[in-house]
This record gives structure tokens, sequence and C-alpha cells, in this order.
């Protein structure tokens, strides 16, 4: 049975899985605006069973004649920004995490308009938003911003005020946001840098194991 998340990542990545044990595949989905309205012209993400590497269709030709003089994943990520032609730019890679049965935590937000004024500023790129608010005077105290990338994948992030940090209230806002992806009828992930501990904390409590995937991406 196909999944919702082996369809997020083959409408995402442009196939999922990989026919080798490194894939390179060229996908216009690279050369289109994403969830942001900016173009990610390198996407990758990596499993203990293999990786694929997503890179706009006219680089790909390049990028695959490099996997005959690389050793690994790391190598090939690292000569990505002179094979696109970018050599300033930067290629990061994070934890990649996706979630089947969030944690039983109580809601804790409302979804809100992402134009809304008091809402912090990084919360309005996004095309939904859940808040938690202080029930006596409404104060902003932590927030979930949903990332669209396709009908079958939604990426979470979060985030919580200095003052309302210690309460659990990222973590229930992470499980309620997840709960609402998968009735849905699709998949919710979640990246974090590998030195970020605390969102690997808030990962993990919410229903987000680390099965040991990667991601992988170019900025700049």
């Amino acid at each position: 049975m196909i999944t919702a998340l082996q369809r997020h990542l083959s409408t995402w990545l442009g196939r999922w899985p990989g026919v080798a044990p490194i894939d390179v595949v060229g996908s216009v989905a690279r050369e289109r605006p994403g969830w942001d309205g900016r173009v990610a012209r390198v996407i990758g993400v990596r499993s203990p069973e293999g990786a694929v590497l997503s890179v706009p269709p006219r680089d790909e030709p390049a990028v695959t004649a490099a996997l005959s003089t690389v050793d690994n994943w790391g190598e090939l990520l690292a000569r990505v920004p002179r094979l696109l032609g970018a050599d300033g730019a930067r290629v990061y890679s994070g934890i990649f995490r996706w979630c089947e049965a969030p944690a039983d935590f109580p809601d804790a937000g409302a979804w809100v308009d992402p134009a809304e004024p008091w809402l912090p500023s990084w919360l309005r790129p996004f095309r939904s938003v859940l808040v938690a608010t202080d029930p006596d005077s409404g104060e902003y105290l932590a927030g979930v911003g949903l990332k669209y990338h396709d009908p079958y994948g939604q990426e979470i992030a979060v985030g919580t005020a200095p003052q309302a940090q210690g309460r659990g209230l990222a973590r229930a806002l992470v499980a309620q946001a997840a709960r609402r992806i998968l009735d849905e009828g699709a998949v919710p992930t979640y990246q974090h840098d590998p030195a970020n501990i605390a969102s690997a904390h808030v990962a993990e409590a919410s229903g987000f194991p680390d099965r040991g995937w990667r991601s992988s991406g170019m900025a700049g």
C-alpha cells in the first residue's frame, strides 16, 4: 500500500523511494516557488535504506555524473553548490521526522488568521496558524505554522515566547496540529537542526520519533 509519506515524498522530491542507494532526480518542483514563495533548488531526504536528492532538471546530469567520483551522501552534498553554479551557497542538514500517532495531549490552542496584527512576524508566511494565548490577557504564548508542501505532506514549525517556555505548550500544539493534518489525509512532518536539543525534545514528546532519517537543502 502506498502511504501518505510516500505520496508526499514522491511529489515533493520527484521520486520516492529512489532507484539507487543515492538517487539524483531532476524535478520541476525545484524550479517552482515553495510554501513560502521561494524556490528551493535542492532538497534531499535520506533514510537508512537510501537517499533521494532533488535538483532542477537542467542540473540533474551534472549532479548524477558526480556520483562516480564520490563515496557517500555527505561528499555529494558538499559538491552540490559548485555543480549548480552557486559557490557561495550553504548546504544544510537536519533531522527529518514524521508522525503516525500524535501524543494524547489536550488541545492547547486555536486556529487563527495568520494576518492577525498581534501575531509575531515569524508566523505570517504560513497558510495555517495554531496559537496558544493567555486566557486572561490574550497575550501570545506559543504558535505553530504549517508548511503546505503538497496535498500529501504538511511540515510543522513551532515557537514559544520566552515567558511561556517550560509549560509544555510547544509539544501540545505540535500534537494538536499533527492530529488535524492526519485527519485531512496527509502526513505531518517535522524538521530541525541536529544541534537543537529543545526542538528534538518537543518532537519526541509530541509523537515524532527519530527514525534515522535526515533532510538536506541549499541556502543562498
